[in-house]
């Protein structure tokens, strides 16, 4: 099989680059010759892959965290349609966050997953897609293998992503910037509609879109979400007063918010997600896999069995 590794160098504080020729010499024991790339900027590895596929390659591995995840993932579709059906996608987690494997229980690190990829068994996953506003307020689309969510997590998201600290501190990041925006982050009224169950305006502190389970550095904020279920678990979590959230942080860790009356849970196949007049000047920012692709309006939906993941 034609194998492509896509490599983020930049991945776990610079150890992908650093480690490249041991982790291609490793991962061709078990997938046999490959050819290797290096992303050098944001989207790369995206674009990659995209010309792989077309090149004919049949499995990508994306060596690094779950932006490189995201971006491989991405580049798996083209015009809303795969690229090649059967083409294999695999991981090599090396990232700070690791949210994404954790829902198929692979362990962190490098040998954890290219035990996986060894082990030779695929399976049919769920792929998220979405339209929305990009920064320069053109009309975006893109997908996501685990979590797409916005709000007070889009927030943090931002923050993350510019801070000097994620490399080198990880998930404590995300903790760190979730408790800090608590007392920075003003909630806004958003038109939800979720499938025909569910069309109200809420106040939302966050709401997340997900096919995996974990995000923001190990919150397990879907704990019923199964990423090959044909359905999008949406939990909606309500404006609420800041001493309630910062003490449910723990609850978001296990998966036990989503019993809190604050808290609205659906499984869809789709959502539609309006900010209301009275958030004009003060855009929703959308996060996806860790990344910061632009704002609300936004529309979610579930592409089922969509990917051939290598698990």
């Amino acid at each position: 099989m034609k194998t492509l590794a896509v490599i983020n160098p930049r991945s776990g504080g610079g150890k992908a680059g650093r480690d490249a020729q041991s982790i291609a010499t490793r991962l061709a024991e078990v997938t046999g010759p490959i050819t290797v790339a290096m992303t050098n900027g944001p989207m790369d590895a995206m674009r990659i892959t995209t010309h792989a596929l077309m090149d004919g390659f049949e499995r990508v591995v994306a060596v690094g965290g779950d932006g490189t995840i995201n971006e491989v993932v991405n580049g798996f579709f083209q015009n809303g349609q795969a690229i090649n059906p059967e083409a294999e996608f695999a991981l090599l987690n090396l990232g700070t966050g690791g949210d994404f494997r954790k829902t198929f229980d692979i362990d962190a690190g490098f040998d954890a997953s290219l035990e996986r990829i060894a082990e030779g068994r695929v399976r049919y996953i769920d792929v998220g897609r979405f339209t929305f506003v990009t920064p320069e307020g053109k009309s975006g689309v893109r997908h996501f293998a685990n979590i797409a969510s916005f709000g007070m997590s889009g927030h943090v998201v931002d923050r993350v992503n510019r801070s000097p600290l994620k490399r080198a501190l990880g998930g404590f990041v995300y903790t760190w910037a979730s408790v800090t925006a608590l007392f920075s982050y003003r909630a806004k009224p958003v038109r939800l509609k979720v499938d025909d169950v569910f069309d109200e305006v809420v106040k939302i502190s966050t709401c997340a879109v997900c096919n995996g389970q974990f995000f923001g550095g190990g919150m397990r904020v879907a704990p019923d979400a199964a990423p090959d279920d044909g359905f999008l678990d949406v939990i909606i979590m309500a404006d609420a007063p800041k001493m309630n959230v910062l003490k449910s942080l723990g609850d978001i860790k296990s998966g036990a918010h989503v019993n809190n009356e604050n808290v609205k849970v659906f499984r869809a196949k789709s959502v539609i997600a309006t900010p209301v007049e009275a958030t004009a000047g003060a855009a929703v920012h959308i996060e996806a896999d860790g990344e910061a692709p632009g704002r609300l309006p936004a529309m979610f939906e579930v592409m089922p069995k969509a990917l051939k993941f290598r698990a």
